[in-house]
């Protein structure tokens, strides 16, 4: 059995529709958020073992701050407005190792 982690980063996105009003994720564009960095990814042939992975998740608990991602295994927590926040937490996170502080919950 390897030590080595199989995915590099693994991003999840909640995607959670609630019911009744209350704040959460899919109300605010996470599935075309998680789309676009699922082929942003793929464009920059960063997808696969070794190396990022975008999913879905239901919810992550954390309505009220969303939408969120996480990313993995560092417990990165990120919120965001739009593809340009998405693509500033791929390229400097993912890519680049560092933090985007803005963007952080």
């Amino acid at each position: 059995m390897s030590d080595q982690q199989y995915y590099q980063h693994h991003v999840f996105f909640c995607l959670n529709q609630r019911e009744e009003g209350r704040p959460c994720c899919a109300d605010k564009g996470a599935q075309a958020a998680q789309e676009h960095a699922k082929k942003r990814i793929k464009e920059l042939h960063l997808n696969g073992q070794g190396k990022v992975r975008i999913n879905k998740a239901g919810c992550l608990d954390r309505c009220e701050e969303g939408p969120v991602l996480v990313v993995y295994p560092e417990g990165t927590w990120y919120t965001y407005v739009d593809n340009h926040d998405i693509d500033e937490i791929i390229d400097e996170h993912l890519v680049g190792g560092k933090v985007v502080e803005r963007l952080k919950i």
